[in-house]
Order: structure tokens, then C-alpha cells, then sequence
């Protein structure tokens, strides 16, 4: 499984802390809780689905691990709690069961409720989301990713590159009444953090997802000119020159790429 920095600069690279407002009229908060309750119960039968699904594509011995793994959990203290759950995410990411090792992530940021924690299980499911092709894995995604990197957000509100993750998960999954939520957000951070790199490669990334070639170049060698030791950013230029069809700038960008 990626650490946690790989999954940090992955996340901002390839790429507003958002308050949410819930306007509960008094008449209607019993409701309102019925709703949350039904809803977590949703949720939760569709993670033990998810989960049983999963466990039937895995062999023997994958199962082997994971059931000695949540066997030892039976009594463990919370920092051993922590320490296997932090293994089981592991072994379900290199599963390749995506969703459930952003599950175990989540459960870990619950308990160390620190930003990094947070950060780290919206980067798993921001991966989910990438990789996914059932709409219903996507939006399950999706949605966790934004309950992460908005609670990272609300803990380090000085660190935009939780924002900047948050723009990422609604560029790749837009919200269909606000469908330029993510370019709006990275510009607020752009006028806001005009010299952090992180912008510029989010900013740089979505234009090449629009072909806006020339655009990207700008924001990618401005990202790159203000932190050449990215691992990420040479990748991204090396897809914005090739798309605009300079192949001597892709090819020494390519090769910075794979030399990291």
C-alpha cells in the first residue's frame, strides 16, 4: 500500500474547505435523524456487501491474512486497534479492493482524528474513484473521499492542499446543479496561495482533462518552477507538451517521469 506522503503528493499533485451548513427546522429534526439513521444503515449494509463481494473474489490464503488480522482486533487496545487496522487497509488495497481499505483508512481517522489520517483515507478512495467503473463503487467513493479531505480540512484549515484534494474529487465526480464547483474552488486557492505548487498542478490537470494544452503548460512549468523536486509535475508536463504536440519538451518530461 502507498504511505502516507506517496498518497498526499499523489493526490495533490494530480490535481475550499467547505462548511456544511445543515438549516434544520425544529419541527422537522425528528425526521431529519429517522433520515440519518436510515441512511447509515444503507450505508452499512452496503459495505457489508461490498465486503462480501470482495471476500469471494479473494483466495485462501488472502482470506487467511485478513481473518488473523481481525482476530487479534477481539480486546486490542486502541493503539494496537489502530496499528491493525492500518494493516488490514493495506492488505485490502493490494487486494485491490479499493473501497473497503478506504473503509479501514476512515476507521483509523475516527480514532486518531488528526488531518494526516483524514487526508490519507480520502487519497484511498479518491484512488477508488479513479479506478472504478460501477457508478455505484464511484459515487460510494466519491462520497467518502469529500467526508475525508473536508474533515482533513476542518482540522488544518491553513494546509490548501486538502482544498485542493477536495476540488480533485469533485472534478473527477462533479455535482450535476454545480458542475464548475472545482475549477471555482482552485481559483479561490490560486488568488489565495498564489506560490503553493499544489494549485498549479490541480489547476494544470484539469486542463488537460479539458485539452486546454497551451493552459496547462503555463500551470504545470509555474508548479514546477516553484517546487522542481515534484515527483508528479513532470508527468503532467510531459502529457501537456505531448498534447500540444511538441514532442521534444514530452519526451525530456517523459523521461524526468520515469526517473522518479
Amino acid at each position: 500500500m502507498m504511505n502516507k506522503t506517496q498518497l498526499l503528493t499523489l493526490l495533490a499533485a494530480v490535481v475550499l474547505f467547505l462548511g456544511l451548513y445543515f438549516g434544520f427546522d425544529t419541527k422537522s429534526s425528528k425526521p431529519a435523524k429517522a433520515n440519518q439513521t436510515e441512511s447509515a444503515q444503507t450505508e452499512s449494509a452496503d459495505l457489508a456487501s461490498m465486503r462480501d463481494e470482495a471476500l469471494a473474489t479473494l483466495n485462501a490464503g488472502q482470506k487467511e491474512q485478513l481473518i488473523a488480522l481481525e482476530n487479534k482486533m477481539d480486546g486490542a487496545e486502541e493503539g494496537q486497534k489502530v496499528q491493525l487496522l492500518k494493516q488490514l487497509s493495506g492488505l485490502w488495497y493490494n487486494f485491490g479492493q479499493i473501497p473497503i481499505a478506504g473503509e479501514m483508512a476512515e476507521l483509523v481517522a475516527e480514532i486518531e482524528n488528526a488531518d494526516s489520517s483524514w487526508s490519507v483515507a480520502g487519497a484511498i478512495f479518491f484512488n477508488g474513484l479513479m479506478a472504478a467503473n460501477d457508478p455505484k463503487i464511484r459515487q460510494y467513493c466519491a462520497e467518502h473521499a469529500v467526508k475525508g479531505f473536508e474533515s482533513a480540512a476542518s482540522l488544518a484549515p491553513d494546509n490548501p492542499v486538502h482544498r485542493v484534494n477536495l476540488a480533485l474529487v469533485w472534478a473527477e465526480n462533479p455535482r450535476p446543479n454545480n458542475p464548475m464547483q472545482a475549477v471555482m474552488m482552485l481559483r479561490e486557492l490560486e488568488q489565495k496561495y498564489p506560490d503553493h505548487p499544489a494549485v498549479y498542478n490541480a489547476l494544470g490537470r484539469l486542463a488537460i482533462k479539458t485539452g486546454q494544452w497551451q493552459r496547462a503548460i503555463e500551470r504545470l512549468e509555474k508548479a514546477w518552477s516553484l517546487d522542481p523536486k515534484n515527483q508528479n509535475t513532470p508527468c503532467l508536463l510531459a502529457q501537456a507538451y505531448e498534447g500540444a504536440g511538441n514532442q521534444t519538451k514530452a519526451t525530456e518530461f517523459t523521461a524526468l517521469c520515469k526517473g522518479r
